[in-house]
This record gives structure tokens, sequence and C-alpha cells, in this order.
């Protein structure tokens, strides 16, 4: 799906449409591992919270439900954290089915990458929340587990970029949070490309196909 010529101010009405509808609505924001998902949904939360109040918006990121290193390392997964099967999928399934249910504050998890490690309540979301803004890379993986996050979701973009550009940043991200140049550049081409083009395999099933530089101006 070829990303489609949208401006910020067009995701944002339809993000405020969402909030419109009964209930809490839930939208997903997909792509690659460094194509600027989380920096597009922080931008879209900011500007909803804006217009409809800060307990009316919520960021729940798929980061949140990584498994602990200690539990990679007893799965001998360590090496592969980011891979789809290193997530707690039915827990994030379930968490998104929770906040559907309107009747009591959700905690969510949040993703501390000083310390690359999920964080337990670290996120409320309240029940009369009108919409959540989910991210993260796999939401469109043809796969039961994670299908049943995507079923939980209303609707879902595509964040569509450059490789040359999304490799940079991770590389970038990486050594910002404690690995060596080397050691940055070998995890994007062993661990991070293979999930983005598996993820990169996903984005016919979108919604919407977004460029985030684009809409950001960036």
């Amino acid at each position: 799906m070829a990303p489609v010529m949208c401006t910020f101010d067009d995701l944002l009405v339809r993000v405020l449409a969402h909030a419109a509808e009964p209930g809490t609505s839930i939208i997903g924001i997909t792509g690659a591992p460094g194509a600027g998902k989380s920096t597009l949904t922080e931008a879209l939360v900011a500007a909803a919270r804006e217009r409809l109040g800060a307990d009316a918006v919520a960021h729940v990121p798929m980061d949140g439900f990584h498994l602990a290193d200690v539990e990679l390392r007893r799965l001998d997964r360590i090496d592969s954290k980011g891979a789809p099967d290193t997530f707690d999928v039915a827990g994030y399934a379930a968490l998104l089915r929770r906040i559907r249910a309107r009747t009591e504050v959700v905690y969510a998890p949040g993703f501390e990458r000083d310390i690359e490690q999920p964080v337990a309540g670290a996120i409320p979301v309240f029940p009369d929340a009108a919409v959540v803004l989910t991210e993260g890379n796999y939401l469109l993986l043809d796969d039961p587990g994670w299908s049943a996050v995507a079923a939980e979701i209303d609707e879902i973009w595509y964040c569509a970029i450059q490789d040359d550009v999304r490799v940079a940043r991770l590389v970038a991200r990486h050594v910002t949070f404690g690995k060596r140049s080397d050691e940055a550049r070998r995890w994007v081409a062993e661990v991070d490309e293979p999930n983005a083009r598996l993820v990169a395999g996903t984005a016919a099933r979108a919604d919407l196909s977004v460029s985030v530089d684009t809409v950001l101006g960036q």
C-alpha cells in the first residue's frame, strides 16, 4: 500500500472522529523498527489532549509488553529481543479488551529505554477515555496471537519510511542507549532488519499508510 498524502491535521481529525464515537476507540499505529511510530503517536496524543483533556486520550505502547530480560534468558531468546515471540502478546490483547470494557482504571505497562525493560503499572487508562492510541511493530502480523490484538483495534495505520533513513535512526538510537557503534550496527543488521522485513510484509493489511516524515515535516 502506497503512503497516502495526508497532513498531521488530517490524522488528528481521524483521531478526534474516533473519540466522538460511543465507548473507547482504539487506533493502532504500526511499522518497522525505527519508522517513527512513537514520534507520530506522541504528537497525536499531545494534540488530541489539547482538544479533549488529558484523561480522555491515552498512549499504550506495545513495547510495554516486552518480556523482561530474565525471562528472555530463560527462554534463550535474549539475543532476539524485539522479535514477535519476545512479547507477552496474550497479555497485550487482554489489556486492550479490558480498556474496551470501561469498568475500571486499567494500568498499562510502559517501557524504559534507559534500562531497556518494561515497567508494570506505568500508564493509567481511565474508564471514560475516549480514544487510545497503541503503537508497535506487529499489529498486522498474520499470527493467531497478534490477530487477537488487531481484533481489539478499530483502525490500524502503517508508517512508511525510506529504509536508509530508518536504519540510520536505529543505529543512532542503540548508540544513545548504551551500545558501541559496531554493536549497534550488528544488532540492526542481525535483529532489527529481519523484524523490519517481516513487518513490511504486513503493510497491505493496513487501513491507512502514511509517511511519518512528511506528516511531521521532518
